[in-house]
C-alpha cells in the first residue's frame, strides 16, 4: 500500500442493478482518493461503460498485481462469470456472480493484496435464488472473517449512526435490545470513530421506545437494557450517554450534539441519513461502513435500482464517497 492512494478493490454488484453504472461514473473522481480495481465482469463493465456514455476503456486483469492508476482505464479483475445482462431482471445467474465477487474480495483483502473493499449493491432477493444464506453484505461479511461483534454505520455529512440490529424482522429487532448487544455495538461504535480520526467521540445512544420509555410508562427496554449498557460503556471510558428520545436525537447529532448515534434497528437508523442523501430518485449519497471487522469494508448507501438499471441516471456520488471513506479508513489502519 502506498500511504496517499491506497488499493481499493470495488465489488461490481448484481450485474442487472446499477452497480457497474455508478462505478463507472464515480472512477473519474473516486481515482484522486485510491488505485481502484473492480471485482466483477469485463464485459458487463463494458455494457454500463456504454450505458453512461463514457469513453472509459475497461481493462480485465486476471491478477490485483497487474491493477493501473489510469485515468483512462478501469482494471477489472475478471470473473467472467456472466452469460449476458438483462437490466432489471431478477436472476439467480446474477445473485451467483455477485457473491463471487464479493467473496474474493474477502480473500483479496484478508490476503493483504487489497487495502480496503467497497462494494455496490448486491440484491437479497438474486442471492437467495443462488443459496446464499445471509440477509445482505454484513453478515457474510462477518461469517468470512470469523467476526463476531460487528456493527453497520451509516455516513450522511454530519450525521453518523450505527445499529444494534439490521436486516431482521422488527418483532425479532425488539427482542435484541439487550444490555450486552447494546453495549457491544457502542464498543465497536467508538473504535471506529477513533478509525475514522475522531479522537474524543462522543456516542449518543437512541431509546428503543417512544420518548426512550418515558420513565416506564411506555416501555421498559430503555430503563432495563439500555441504560445499563450505557452506563457501563461510561465506566469503561466511552463518552456515551442516553438512552435518548428518538424523535430528537438524529436532528441533535446531525446539529454536532455526539458523533454517531447508536441505533436500535435498521429504520430508525436509516430513515434520518437517507432523509439527509435522498437524491431525486437517481440514487442517494451517504456511505455504509461494516464495522469490528479485521479488513476494512464500505459500501453505496444504496440498493440495486432495477427501475432505473440501463439507463445511466444513477447518481455515482455515494460510490465516491464510499472510496474515499475506504481509502481514509485503510490509511489510519
Amino acid at each position: 500500500m502506498t500511504l496517499d492512494k491506497p488499493l481499493v478493490g470495488i465489488t461490481m454488484g448484481d450485474p442487472a442493478g446499477i452497480g457497474a453504472e455508478v462505478i463507472a461514473k464515480a472512477y473519474p473522481e473516486a481515482r484522486e482518493h485510491a488505485r481502484l480495481v473492480v471485482v466483477g465482469d469485463a464485459d458487463a463493465m463494458r455494457g454500463a461503460v456504454d450505458v453512461c456514455g463514457s469513453d472509459l476503456e475497461v481493462r480485465p486483469i486476471s491478477a490485483v498485481s497487474e491493477a493501473t492508476d489510469d485515468p483512462g482505464a478501469l482494471s477489472v479483475l475478471d470473473l467472467d462469470n456472466v452469460s449476458e445482462v438483462a437490466y432489471g431482471e431478477l436472476r439467480e445467474e446474477y445473485g451467483r456472480a455477485s457473491l463471487a465477487y464479493v467473496e474474493r474480495a474477502i480473500r483479496l483483502a484478508q490476503a493483504g493484496e487489497i487495502d480496503a473493499i467497497a462494494t455496490a449493491p448486491i440484491n437479497k432477493q438474486a442471492t437467495r435464488l443462488a443459496g446464499s444464506e445471509y440477509a445482505g453484505h454484513t453478515g457474510m461479511l462477518a461469517a468470512h472473517t470469523g467476526t463476531e461483534n460487528y456493527s453497520m454505520m451509516l455516513i450522511e455529512d454530519d450525521l453518523r449512526v450505527t445499529h444494534v440490529s439490521t436486516h431482521v424482522p422488527l418483532r425479532e429487532a425488539c427482542d435484541l435490545v439487550t444490555e450486552e448487544r447494546v453495549l457491544d455495538t457502542i464498543r465497536v461504535t467508538d473504535e471506529a470513530l477513533r478509525d475514522l480520526g475522531v479522537d474524543e467521540p462522543t456516542i449518543a445512544v437512541a431509546g428503543l421506545n417512544p420518548h426512550a420509555g418515558d420513565g416506564g410508562l411506555l416501555g421498559d427496554e430503555d430503563d432495563d437494557e439500555i441504560a445499563p449498557a450505557v452506563e457501563r460503556a461510561r465506566e469503561e471510558g466511552i463518552d456515551a450517554r442516553g438512552p435518548d428520545s428518538p424523535d430528537t436525537v438524529y436532528v441533535q447529532a446531525a446539529q454536532g450534539a455526539a458523533d454517531c448515534v447508536v441505533s436500535m434497528y435498521h429504520d430508525q437508523g436509516h430513515i434520518p441519513i437517507k432523509m439527509l442523501g435522498f437524491d431525486g430518485g437517481a440514487g442517494v449519497s451517504g456511505v455504509n461502513m461494516t464495522i469490528g471487522l479485521p479488513i476494512v469494508r464500505t459500501s453505496v448507501d444504496h440498493g440495486t435500482a432495477f427501475d432505473i438499471a440501463g439507463e445511466g441516471v444513477a447518481s455515482a456520488a455515494s460510490m465516491v464517497d464510499a472510496v474515499r471513506v475506504a481509502a481514509e479508513v485503510a490509511r489510519a489502519d
